[in-house]
Order: C-alpha cells, then sequence, then structure tokens
C-alpha cells in the first residue's frame, strides 16, 4: 500500500458526480450536496466514501480488492455522500449495519433511478396536483413522495414541488356549511393555482392524487374536464402505494335501468360500496326513476388498474347520455355515490357543462347515518359566480 495514496482520478470523479446527479447516495437521504441547505449557497459538502475500506483495517475491509488495493479508489468502489451520511457508515457498528452488499445495492439504486430520470422524453413533464382532505371525521394527508414514485417512469414532476389544493374547513361534513365553504376553497385554489398552467399549457399534463369526500372529488374532475391530458390515480391499500397494477380482471361495469322513467331522475353509482335503494329512496321518495352503475365486485379496494378506469369512465358516459336523452337535459340529476376516489375524479371529468344536466351530490354521512345534501353541480345553487 506505501505507492498506493487515497487520490481519485478527475475522471472518475467526474462520471461519480453524473451518476449520483448531484445527490447523497445514501438510501433514503438524497441530499443535494454542491449546495447549502441553509443558505443555498453553492458550496461543495460532498465527500467521496469508499465501500471496501481504503485502508485494511477499516469498515468492511478490502474485501475483493485484497489482492489488487488499486482499485480501490474505482468508480465502482465509491459512493457520493454528504458528511453525515459518511460518518454513519463508517462508525463503529457499520460492519453489521452497512455491510458492503448494502452500500453497493444503494449505488446502484440510485445510479438506476437517476438514469430513468434523465432519459424521460422533455415531453413527458406533468404538473403534479394533491388533493387531501377530511373524510368523515378523519383528515387525508397526502405523501409527495408516494405520489412522485408512481409517476415513473411514464411521466416526471414539471417541479420540485407538487401543488396542494388543501382543504381547510374545520366543520363537519355532516353540514351544509362543510360543502358550501369547501367547494367555494377548492375552486378558488383551482383558479389560482391551476387554471393559469391550463390556459398556458405549461405543462400540458396533470398527475392528479386525491383523497377527500367524493362530491369534493366529482367537482374537483369537472374543474379538470378531460380537454387537458391527466394521469388519475387510485391510492391502492395492500401494499400502500399509487401505481397502476399492469394487468388486472375486467370488472363489467353495467347500467340498470328504472322501470319507470316519468318520475325524478336519480343516478345511483355502487362500485366500492353496494348501496341499497331504500337508502336512497328514504331521502327521495318512492317515485323517483332510479338508475344504478354497478359492478359485481363491490369493494374497497376494487380499482386496480388503468383499464377498469377506462372502462368505468366510457359506461358512466353512456348512462349520463342515457339519462339526459330519457328525462332532457334542464332537469337535474340526484346523484349517490359510492366508489373509487379515481372514479369519483373521472365522473366529473366526464361532465360536459353545456349539454349535461344539473347534477346535484349526495354524500354517505356515517355520523347521520343516511346521505346528506352536499353540492350542486351546474345548476342555480352550485355556488359558482355567473
Amino acid at each position: 500500500m506505501k505507492d498506493i495514496t487515497r487520490y481519485i482520478k478527475c475522471t472518475v470523479e467526474r462520471e461519480l458526480w453524473a451518476r449520483a446527479a448531484g445527490r447523497c447516495q445514501f438510501n433514503g437521504c438524497n441530499r443535494i450536496v454542491y449546495k447549502s441547505d441553509v443558505t443555498q449557497e453553492r458550496v461543495n459538502v460532498a465527500e467521496k466514501a469508499h465501500i471496501y475500506s481504503f485502508s485494511k483495517d477499516g469498515p468492511r475491509g478490502w474485501g475483493p480488492f485484497v489482492t489488487n488495493q488499486k482499485q480501490l479508489n474505482d468508480l465502482a468502489n465509491l459512493l457520493l455522500v454528504c458528511h453525515d451520511c459518511h460518518e454513519t457508515i463508517d462508525q463503529g457498528d457499520s460492519v453489521t449495519r452497512y455491510p458492503a452488499t448494502r452500500l453497493i445495492a444503494w449505488k446502484h439504486e440510485h445510479e438506476d433511478r437517476v438514469r430513468i430520470v434523465t432519459g424521460i422524453h422533455p415531453n413527458k413533464r406533468s404538473h403534479v396536483i394533491l388533493y387531501g382532505g377530511k373524510i368523515g371525521q378523519e383528515d387525508s394527508p397526502l405523501e409527495p413522495e408516494l405520489a412522485i414514485e408512481a409517476m415513473f417512469p411514464e411521466w416526471y414532476p414539471s417541479e420540485e414541488r407538487p401543488t396542494e389544493l388543501a382543504m381547510s374547513s374545520e366543520h363537519e361534513d355532516s353540514t351544509e356549511l362543510f360543502w358550501k365553504t369547501e367547494a367555494a376553497h377548492l375552486r378558488a385554489a383551482f383558479e389560482r393555482h391551476i387554471r393559469p398552467r391550463i390556459r398556458e399549457a405549461n405543462p400540458n399534463h396533470l398527475s392528479v392524487f386525491a383523497r377527500a369526500g367524493q362530491p369534493l372529488l366529482i367537482l374537483l374532475g369537472t374543474l379538470l374536464t378531460d380537454k387537458v391530458p391527466a394521469e388519475i390515480y387510485q391510492l391502492q391499500r395492500e401494499p400502500i402505494s399509487w401505481r397502476w397494477q399492469a394487468d388486472s380482471e375486467d370488472l363489467g361495469f353495467r347500467v340498470i335501468s328504472p322501470e319507470k322513467k316519468d318520475g325524478d331522475p336519480v343516478l345511483v353509482i355502487s362500485a366500492s360500496a353496494k348501496i341499497s335503494l331504500d337508502r336512497v329512496t328514504s331521502v327521495v321518495g318512492n317515485n323517483a326513476s332510479i338508475w344504478e352503475l354497478t359492478t359485481d365486485q363491490c369493494h374497497n379496494n376494487v380499482l386496480k388498474s388503468r383499464a377498469q378506469l377506462s372502462a368505468f369512465r366510457e359506461a358512466a358516459r353512456r348512462v349520463a347520455a342515457r339519462i339526459a336523452e330519457v328525462h332532457g337535459q334542464s332537469v337535474p340529476l340526484k346523484i349517490f355515490p359510492a366508489m373509487p376516489v379515481a372514479c369519483a375524479l373521472e365522473l366529473g371529468r366526464i361532465r360536459m357543462p353545456k349539454a349535461d344536466m344539473p347534477w346535484i351530490i349526495y354524500d354517505q354521512n356515517n355520523k347521520a347515518g343516511k346521505f346528506l345534501y352536499a353540492l350542486e353541480i351546474g345548476g342555480s345553487h352550485d355556488g359558482q359566480d355567473r
């Protein structure tokens, strides 16, 4: 070792920086190492850490380089890390906690992620929208990291931070005041943050991640419309992920038409749960003409793939057009929904303001034990300025 130094060739260091994209390669850190976290000033805080130690007695020893120590300074044996992470992997018990195999795997995962992201065509930029709010008594905050992870490699975020259309009301969702204030807040936030991007087509694609009450999700869908290219995502429960599955079974969405069609039109959507019609008639009366869009596989994790969402969207278009044909475009349509988040958003997106009848949306309120009026879309009481 007397002829070997810690000197790392400029070509090796340059490639190390390029492969790491100027970020710490310690798994979970990802810190930018070419500027200060505090002042944002340009400063090099990177360190070049050996996976197998430069010193024979150091953490992880020489490993496979015991017969050729000259290769210890090669690219394959180096991590680009910040000072804190360098200290972490070289501390006393680091051999057990951070063996060479783990560090090598982290290095490869980081470099693969950089290659995937930078390999995407510039036209794959997408603006990320997060919309999380209260569902019953529970808030539904969204984690940007989980959402953004689901986009790759089809899309990548146009900015470092997504736009959050956060909800603000402290009222309970069993009150009309809750829905009125939240609808007004959503419309205002959309006009302020999203509408300018749509007008400028910057970028001309949206990625939408949402968890909120279904009436508000439908409203958000009507604001988005289907004129702007958008990817709508659905949170999967096991394991927790926003990623769509590649393959899934046909859910067989179908429409059940009412026997009598001379009553006030009602649309029941039973997808994430089965809605018994007596719960609907207890609100609208027995003379209503109840249409139902449903599937035989109703449960709260039913939606798995883009293909299933597309099938729902087409079925929803057909039933909306059929109801308008039978009952006319001026009669309000009362909607009772129980469906996945992505379906609620897509139901709103298919709405055509100039062609569709007004929608009156109800919400199942567990505290009240029944469906309650939530909001109106497209009618004289939808709260929108005219």
